[in-house]
């Protein structure tokens, strides 16, 4: 690669350490500068990386150091305005999921992206497990025949202390919502990639375990119409102890169902059920030594060489003036899901998309 990209970083929480490790990692690209609210912990990570250059105000940081491309890695409401300064500053954004916290935001910082001529990228890693490709491919192919039922299962733990570690977390107004905004939505992410478009949803959505100190909910359920006419169904929890993990599975009109596994969280995911005629595979991933609820970091560990994929996908992309894999309009489509949901559950009507 002739030209070294130049990156940035805003917010240097514990997600942003897979973005910095794959930057290290990355031939064609250079973290130059780091940017975080806390400017002693910016201060620590810019030390962790060698990176010179510490902000705590991000417009600023977008204004005076040269970037090619910002990781966004902070919490979710913040995401639009560092998207559209990002936009103004002619630099290609490459933001955690959720894109945003509702639709309207998402369409917004789509449409900037587009005017600026920037690529506008979310992380959705769990694609790039080999097991979730391997779905995607029999769909592609034909082995499952088209795509007619599916189920999004989500049964894990968070407890009081993972609420109460970041002053974010558990509230409408810092989190955009609950289990399905902050967990499930990688796999209502993997849901639509496999079935194609939502367009109606039916859906309620409860705190039951731990309310009185989160606002948002813990719990979900829904049935949700594709624009081919397949239906699927969603169970979403945090009250499950313990760690069941997380599930996506297929059936197509060519008989096969097929499913995905994470468990323990943090994965690599499994195709537990390849029920194809012909191709029967069964396998059960977890064993009775494994920790159900591991730490987050440990998690987030787990999942780094797919983030690495993603993150140079989108590299590549800048790179090589192409549409990034998983783009704004990809982002958009779990957050248009998730809302649909929380519509449903408030007015007690079916949604249609």
């Amino acid at each position: 690669m002739e030209h070294t990209l130049r990156a940035g970083i805003i917010g240097c929480g514990k997600i942003a350490i897979n973005h910095a490790d794959t930057l290290r990692d990355f031939p064609g690209a250079s973290l130059v500068a780091v940017c975080d609210s806390d400017v002693d912990r910016a201060k620590e990570f810019a030390r962790e990386y060698g990176t010179e250059r510490v902000f705590s105000d991000a417009e600023r940081m977008l204004a005076e150091c040269g970037l090619d491309v910002v990781h966004i890695c902070t919490p979710h409401p913040s995401h639009e305005g560092l998207v559209l300064a990002a936009a103004r500053a002619g630099v290609h954004a490459l933001c955690e999921k959720p894109l945003a916290v509702d639709v309207a935001a998402a369409d917004r910082m789509i449409a900037a992206a587009e005017d600026a001529g920037i690529k506008l990228g979310t992380v959705f890693q769990r694609r790039y497990w080999p097991a979730a490709r391997r779905i995607r491919a029999a769909i592609d192919d034909g082995t499952l025949g088209t795509p007619i039922l599916g189920d999004c299962t989500v049964l894990i733990t968070k407890d009081r202390a993972y609420f109460e570690e970041d002053e974010w977390r558990g509230r409408w107004s810092t989190d955009g919502g609950g289990v399905l905004m902050n967990q499930a939505i990688h796999y209502l992410d993997l849901l639509q990639w496999y079935l194609g478009t939502a367009v109606r949803v039916s859906g309620r959505i409860a705190t039951l375990r731990h309310a009185g100190y989160i606002e948002v909910e813990d719990t979900a359920v829904a049935t949700v119409e594709f624009e081919g006419g397949a239906l699927a169904t969603i169970r979403a929890s945090t009250a499950a102890v313990p760690s069941l993990g997380y599930r996506v599975s297929v059936t197509g009109d060519a008989g096969g169902t097929v499913s995905l596994i994470e468990s323990p969280i943090g994965g690599p995911g499994v195709a537990d059920v390849w029920a194809v005629a012909g191709a029967e595979e069964y396998h059960m991933p977890w064993g009775a030594e494994i920790e159900s609820h591991p730490p987050q970091p440990e998690v987030h560990r787990s999942l780094k060489p797919y983030h690495a994929l993603q993150v140079r996908d989108f590299l590549d992309a800048v790179v090589e003036d192409r549409r990034p894999e998983i783009d704004g309009i990809e982002g958009r489509k779990s957050l248009a899901l998730v809302q649909a949901v929380y519509e449903s559950s408030r007015t007690g009507r079916t949604v249609t998309l």
